[in-house]
């Protein structure tokens, strides 16, 4: 994250916690000295103190030092629809206050919220007279610019062929992002590089990135790694029916991406057909390419009947998707002789 612009008054807003955190930092770093933080910012709930309490104190000179920082958390006022709390806000003494912000104060908003209304008059006053941040989840496609600066800023280096691996087992969440390669960094150690087995070794894992990997040793023919990914997820507690889903919806979404490419349906084309994130159809057309139409056919045939015995009890969970992962691996040896 590069340096914010300067300002009196900062509004931060969206439901990514990581970016507001981040940005909070960096206001509090670029206007304080270290040793006058402690001293020097107030914080306020704004859902227990009304705005009047805020602007008063914003426009306190400082204790110590030359300026503050004056924080409101949950400023439910910029909502479409806010809370009901035991009191009201006066709005007009923050608007009042935007209009000549105290010089020695910088004011921070900070408002957690998916959506804020931005037709209000205290928001278009924000934005007149302060710099409005927003912090909004992030995108599947930006996970990997996101592992680069986290990675910079912990003095590591991650392989970009890495990078997949974490948008798959870490998805989008900058918090669990960050507290995941602080693991590895605390592994490899300052300017150190992370390897794929020690990414594979300390990631967390998610059941849907389990299924891919699922899905990647069914594409390498490799039963011994299935078995083992399906033995994780086992010690887990996921459900061989609901893994089975899984897989499923996996090949399904794989198989789709296969036929739209032979019409010749670009990748951006194929979200009006493929009702999956971006994300997941890029990871498809990664994998069709390993597969044969018949294949996928055979494999999704494969799944069906599976699914069938497991809801009908006709065989021990466990062991009836065991049978199906080299199953589903002989489909691809038989496909993989035949052509040869």
């Amino acid at each position: 994250m590069g340096k914010i612009k300067q300002s009196q008054v900062y509004l931060l807003y969206g439901e990514e916690s990581y970016l507001i955190q981040e940005n909070k930092n960096k206001i509090i770093q670029q206007t304080l000295k270290k040793e006058d933080q402690e001293f020097n910012i107030s914080q306020f709930d704004l859902e227990e103190m009304p705005i009047e309490e805020l602007v008063t104190d914003a426009e306190t000179f400082p204790f110590l030092g030359e300026r503050k920082i004056v924080i409101g958390e949950q400023p439910v006022f910029l909502k479409a629809k806010p809370d009901k709390l035991s009191f009201e806000h006066d709005v007009d003494a923050l608007l009042q206050y935007l209009q000549s912000p105290a010089e020695y104060t910088t004011l921070i908003l900070v408002a957690p919220y998916e959506k804020i209304d931005e037709r209000k008059k205290i928001f278009k006053a924000l934005k007149k007279h302060g710099e409005i941040i927003p912090c909004q989840p992030v995108k599947e496609w930006d996970v990997s610019k996101w592992v680069d600066t986290i990675a910079n800023d912990l003095h590591i280096s991650v392989p970009e062929s890495l990078h997949e691996l974490f948008a798959q087992e870490v998805g989008t969440n900058l918090l669990a992002l960050r507290s995941e390669m602080e693991k590895l960094a605390l592994n490899v150690g300052e300017g150190g590089v992370v390897t794929r087995e020690l990414a594979e070794q300390l990631l967390s894992h998610s059941a849907e990135a389990s299924g891919l990997k699922l899905v990647d040793a069914v594409m390498e023919r490799d039963l011994g790694r299935a078995i083992r990914l399906f033995k994780d997820l086992e010690k887990l507690n996921e459900e061989p029916i609901a893994l089975t889903a899984l897989l499923a919806s996996q090949f399904r979404i794989i198989s789709q991406a296969k036929v739209l490419k032979q019409k010749g349906y670009a990748q951006n084309q194929m979200r009006n057909y493929i009702k999956a994130h971006p994300f997941v159809i890029k990871m498809a057309l990664k994998r069709e390419r390993y597969f044969t139409l018949e294949e996928l056919n055979d494999i999704m045939t494969e799944l069906a009947q599976t699914d069938h015995a497991l809801k009908q009890g006709k065989m021990e969970k466990s062991l009836a998707f065991e049978m199906m992962l080299y199953k589903l691996i002989h489909i691809k040896q038989n496909q993989m002789q035949s052509l040869s």
